[in-house]
């Protein structure tokens, strides 16, 4: 099914009409991804406004929306206005969730139809991916795996975390990555126990853990992982406190399966990490969705009721942090399958000592 099926699925006695503004929606529609715009859709027709900056990309690749630009004359408002008065809507669904609360009241007030809060169902298609998304997902894993294989042989003491950082962003670019899921985590030392800390001045020392949290956009889609690795050498607490993490993830993915909730995955890794007398140092989530955005639902953390699905996907990211000492967190992206899962990620385990 073509995705823009999925959101004509929608229309019937609620709305008649679906106001998409994120780039998130608009690309899933639309299956092309277009910097800023605004679309409509509706069972009577379908249509994509942007400015002259993209119009022409978007005339050549969008299929199955009729295409219109936006200037002075033909703002988004009389656009929209006239979409709505010929494609006869009513009550529009929106996304809620991706308007600040200026942006929703100038569509209030400048629409000639009502407004009705739909993004939790306009946003629900993407939690289950179709398979060339899953396509997607895994050549940018592919691209971040090989991107890791690289940077953990320029890890040198002497070295700054921006400096690391800065190198594995050039990898990510350099094998293939079209952009950065999100700004990389890279910290060493003392600093490894924020598990979303900052890239800082501080120099990469000998008997370092360093982290890095990272990941690349292909065709719209991101990838997520994590990797520690020590830098000369490791003590034994902090092998143990790896090898707890690393036990705990393997646990959360035998567990990875079509039909268990995600509170349920979660437990099977945060019960090996408390057992471990750690329990008080994992205080995020095991893991999360991805797609478009890199955080999506549904998650695996203890709130997680939903039953996983057949091509859902979930980050399998447990950690421990030890605050003033170090933290270890290992991350992997799987696939739910019939069988169980796929764990696109490649990269090795085991405690790299760089």
């Amino acid at each position: 099914m073509k995705n823009i099926e999925k959101y004509l699925s929608l229309l019937g006695q609620e709305v008649d009409g679906l106001l998409l503004t994120s780039r998130y929606s608009r690309h899933y529609a639309a299956e092309f991804d277009i910097a800023e715009g605004v679309a409509i859709v509706t069972k009577n027709g379908c249509r994509y406004f942007t400015d002259s900056r993209y119009i022409e990309s978007a005339q050549n690749n969008i299929k199955g929306m009729e295409v219109l630009e936006t200037n002075s004359q033909n703002t988004y408002h009389k656009l929209l206005n006239d979409a709505i008065a010929q494609l006869g809507v009513e009550r529009l669904g929106y996304e809620e969730g991706y308007l600040t609360v200026a942006e929703y009241q100038d569509y209030a007030q400048n629409l000639s139809a009502e407004l009705v809060p739909l993004g939790s169902k306009i946003n629900g298609f993407r939690a289950v991916k179709e398979p060339w998304e899953l396509d997607r997902i895994r050549q940018a894993q592919k691209i971040t795996d090989q991107a890791f294989s690289e940077v953990i042989t320029r890890i040198k003491p002497g070295m700054t975390e921006k400096q690391l950082q800065a190198e594995l962003i050039y990898c990510l670019y350099k094998n293939g990555g079209e952009g950065l899921s999100f700004d990389p985590i890279v910290v060493s030392g003392p600093n490894t126990s924020l598990p979303h800390g900052v890239a800082t001045d501080r120099v990469i020392q000998e008997g370092d853990f360093v982290t890095m949290d990272f990941g690349v956009l292909y065709g719209g889609y991101c990838s997520d992982m994590t990797r520690t690795v020590a830098v000369g050498y490791a003590t034994e607490e902090m092998k143990k406190v790896y090898e707890t993490v690393l036990q705990a993830q393997l646990a959360g993915l035998a567990a990875t399966k079509a039909g268990v909730t995600g509170k349920e995955i979660d437990a099977a890794a945060r019960n090996v990490i408390r057992e471990a007398g750690y329990g008080d140092y994992f205080g995020h989530g095991y893991g999360h969705s991805l797609g478009m955005e890199v955080h999506e639902p549904p998650n695996c953390n203890p709130r997680g009721e939903t039953p996983m699905e057949v091509n859902m996907i979930t980050s399998a990211e447990p950690g421990i942090y030890l605050p003033g000492k170090f933290g270890v967190r290992i991350e992997d992206l799987a696939i739910f399958t019939a069988e169980g899962h796929e764990n696109i990620t490649k990269s090795p385990k085991n405690l790299i000592i760089v």
